[in-house]
């Protein structure tokens, strides 16, 4: 059935998506598959979606429509949340053949023994309550970075997110797995590792482990120079990591912490469990012992329950804080969470406008983080893209560099001057010396 056959694949939402999708991208090439880019002509296309705001519903619905509408014979099969929380929505969408939830989705290749065309979209949702396995999951990328998922799923239920209904509970691998999944991609070239997963600070859920001692294994994997940590909760943040990370040679100083909303009233709506003093304790501890940490924090606007003083108040809070950049997310109405059941509801047009208060405070911040780099020194891993003679990397606190195209950085880490902020937000760098390069070869 593939001989000959080619796949494509559509990613919405995070890096957790995009790990999955190159883990089944992998199974399909074993399967005899070719992959293809979306605009190009497939027998078969995965599109494997997000739903983590109404927005995200939306986008998955216009990328479905869209890659039908380019190739209509082809056989379309939709994973991820969005078709385990909203199947039938889906199967409805002519075009659509394939409706997989979150277990079914790794044996995707069960399901497609032809490709023929259906009447109407075939479903294939799950309890989520009873998903329990773990998918050891990685996206490679350019080689140069790759995507480790290392935990799934979540027990949180905050009363906004619908991530608990769509992903089931937190699970992880072992910790001896989740190394030796290092040490493959390692063997594949990649020089940076991001540690990714739904609640990541709660890996051990599932083998009575803990995030901690996984950190301290994965610093021991050769081969990679740098390892990130992606989102982790602040109550989860202990200062033990915090401590471990100042000093580690490998784990950058970069953290990414969701604070969600500056205000205790509304984090208690929320039931988020930590209030703001702790957040900002955690950012205390961070600055004291790694000074020039970036620190990406998340932030909900406009969610229930917010009053006009519980904005500002969080506002006034969220800019004294030493952070380097906000994600900012507009609330959005989820079917089926408990923060329906909150009478106080902020109209459209305060929701962005408080959306659009955070982010321009997040470019001011942004800013003022790069501008403070300027004229110094740094090491830079450098991606192997050629964009109209331009290629870009990071820093090892995550400031994104551009510099003239030079096939002998691809995929290396050097050293180099960090000059000005070009008008894309980019800093311009200039390489100190060639004879400098610190790296092993791809």
């Amino acid at each position: 059935m593939s001989q000959g056959k080619k796949v494509a694949f559509y990613t919405l939402g995070c890096k957790l998506n995009f790990s999955e999708t190159s883990t089944i991208g992998r199974s399909f090439k074993e399967m005899g598959f070719e992959t293809v880019k979306t605009t190009e002509k497939a027998d078969i296309y995965v599109i494997n979606t997000c739903s983590v705001t109404d927005q995200a519903d939306k986008k998955c619905r216009q990328a479905i429509k869209k890659i039908i509408k380019t190739n209509p014979i082809a056989f379309v099969v939709v994973i991820g949340c969005y078709a385990q929380l909203k199947p039938k929505e889906i199967s409805e969408i002519p075009g659509v053949d394939l409706v997989l939830g979150t277990n079914e989705k790794f044996n995707i290749h069960k399901y497609i023994d032809h490709l023929e065309k259906k009447g109407i979209g075939e479903m294939h949702p799950c309890e989520v309550e009873s998903v329990k396995d773990f998918q050891a999951s990685y996206s490679m990328g350019d080689r140069t970075r790759c995507f480790l998922k290392i935990q799934d799923g979540c027990n949180y239920f905050c009363t906004y997110c619908t991530i608990p209904f769509a992903r089931g509970g937190s699970r992880n691998m072992s910790i001896a797995d989740t190394v030796n999944e290092a040490e493959k991609v390692a063997a594949q070239g990649a020089k940076e590792i991001i540690l990714t997963g739904v609640n990541i600070g709660d890996f051990g859920q599932s083998t009575n482990e803990n995030f901690f001692d996984l950190i301290k294994a994965l610093e021991k994997v050769d081969g990679i120079e740098r390892f990130r940590i992606s989102s982790i909760e602040p109550n989860l943040l202990s200062n033990e990591i915090i401590e471990f990370v100042a000093q580690s040679s490998k784990f950058v100083n970069h953290f990414h912490i969701p604070l969600q909303a500056g205000s205790n009233h509304v984090l208690k709506l929320m039931k988020r469990r930590y209030n703001r003093e702790l957040f900002a304790q955690r950012i205390a501890k961070i600055k004291k012992l790694t000074p020039d940490a970036f620190i990406g924090v998340d932030v909900i606007a406009g969610s229930r329950g917010e009053r006009d003083e519980d904005f500002l108040d969080a506002y006034n809070f969220i800019n004294e804080l030493p952070i380097s950049q906000l994600h900012v997310f507009p609330y959005s109405e989820r079917q089926g969470t408990k923060a329906l059941e909150i009478k106080e509801v902020v109209s459209h047009e305060d929701k962005k406008k408080r959306a659009k208060m955070f982010q321009i405070l997040s470019e001011k911040k942004l800013r003022t983080f790069y501008q403070s780099f300027l004229g110094t020194n740094a090491k830079v891993l450098f991606e192997d893209h050629n964009n109209s003679g331009i290629m870009y990397g990071f820093t090892e606190n995550y400031i994104k560099v551009e510099i003239e195209y030079n096939p002998n950085l691809s995929n290396r880490i050097a050293e180099v001057s960090l000059l000005e902020i070009n008008d894309n937000g980019n800093v311009k760098v200039k390489l100190i010396d060639e004879k400098s390069f610190k790296f092993k070869l791809a």
